[in-house]
């Protein structure tokens, strides 16, 4: 793989969410329309909120059903086609036609969203294609917004809101929400009040309550304690919420396509991974340590450690 080149599709990665999922990267790194705190890949370096075109559907079906066609090969699992790329989906302007294609490879297709783009009509009729929807929901104040998430200086908080709701209204598949709480910032009962009376609204299948598991954008972001957690989980339970905490690491195999190399880049580019899970590909693959020496050696995935773990991300150049 070329120092530059993005694989559009990779895995199946363990999910929390969705099972074993195949990751579908439709966003250059890192175009994004939020650079928020706690982001694993890094502060955003190309703040946009203009749809366009970026690899087109057709390349991005392909390597889907190339993908999917190599797991299969090796009789693994897939419990769905995740557009979950390096920054925020729905800024590609064909998301809704590459939606259409994946689904003809007869999987579940999800759609994780950082929810900046669904006061656009068209984007809430583009998504609700898909078989599941995962919309973030951080924060309903506008200043804790703006700490938390970061959002380019065009959006406008009661834009998205109104257009999660709108969505929630209409969207016939399986709708769940995203929280992720920051020590500190918005994991305190007054700030989560609004959250929790907007999950309310939303009605979603499920409401994920997520913490910082991998090393944040900036360094001060921290876990909340236990006690935080724990009280969040009663607020959203009290509301009638059906809640289900992610504050573990994920577990199980990440897919190894006879490639570990090129898996190691593909799924690095948009998933952090641990240093135990890379050990456990590289055990099943017959491959040893040295490939990740020389990656590492030649500056093309970087070292960090968080919370007394070693993540292995992919190294980009900076546009």
């Amino acid at each position: 793989m070329e120092e530059n080149e993005v694989s559009l599709a990779y895995g199946p990665v363990p999910s929390r969410r969705l099972g074993r999922s195949i990751g579908i990267n439709n966003i250059p790194p890192k175009v994004c329309s939020y650079s928020c705190i706690y982001c694993q890949l890094g502060v955003t370096r190309n703040m946009e909120v203009e749809r366009r075109r970026f690899y087109g559907p057709e390349r991005i079906f392909n390597e889907v059903r190339e993908q999917v066609e190599s797991v299969e090969k090796q009789g693994g699992r897939i419990d769905h086609l995740t557009f979950v790329p390096d920054g925020e989906p729905t800024l590609d302007i064909d998301l809704g036609r590459e939606i259409g294609l994946v689904r003809t490879l007869s999987y579940p297709v999800a759609v994780i969203t950082n929810s900046s783009h669904l006061g656009d009509e068209k984007v809430r009729e583009e998504i609700s294609e898909a078989d599941l929807v995962s919309v973030k929901v951080d924060s309903v104040d506008e200043g804790i917004w703006r700490k938390v998430n970061r959002p380019h200086r065009a959006l406008e908080l009661q834009g998205i809101l109104d257009g999660l709701r709108e969505f929630s209204r209409t969207f016939r598949g399986s709708l769940i929400t995203e929280t992720m709480l920051v020590k500190g910032v918005n994991d305190s009962e007054d700030t989560l009040g609004g959250t929790t009376d907007l999950i309310v609204e939303l009605d979603p299948r499920i409401a994920y309550i997520t913490v910082p598991i991998r090393p944040p954008s900036e360094g001060w972001v921290e876990m909340p304690s236990e006690g935080a957690v724990q009280r969040a989980i009663e607020l959203f339970v009290s509301k009638g919420i059906r809640t289900v905490p992610l504050t573990e690491k994920e577990y199980g195999d990440f897919t190894y396509t006879g490639d570990v190399e090129r898996d190691i880049m593909a799924i690095t580019s948009v998933h952090p991974m641990r240093e135990d899970s890379i050990m456990d590909m590289l055990n099943r693959s017959g491959e040893s340590w040295d490939i990740v020496e020389g990656l590492v050696s030649n500056e093309k995935i970087t070292v960090s450690e968080y919370e007394g773990v070693r993540f292995y991300r992919r190294r980009f150049e900076k546009v």
